[in-house]
């Protein structure tokens, strides 16, 4: 198992958006919103900044 890392874990209106670090995939976001479904997509970033946001952007603009 691959050790990760959570870097931010940010609630908003009932959505929940995760920042973390796998090595290999580098850093992702991940949205748990108010209704229990998770969206994200396979996109890698270079910094847990640039995956922070691009998950703020995704609530802004999809959910």
């Amino acid at each position: 198992m691959s050790p990760i890392k959570i870097d931010e874990v940010i609630c908003i209106k009932g959505n929940i958006l995760i920042v973390f670090y796998t090595p290999g995939k580098c850093w992702q976001f991940r949205i748990i919103s108010r209704t229990g479904g998770i969206f994200g997509e396979q996109k890698l970033y270079y910094s847990a900044a640039a995956a922070l946001r691009t998950g703020m952007e995704w609530l802004r603009d999809e959910l």
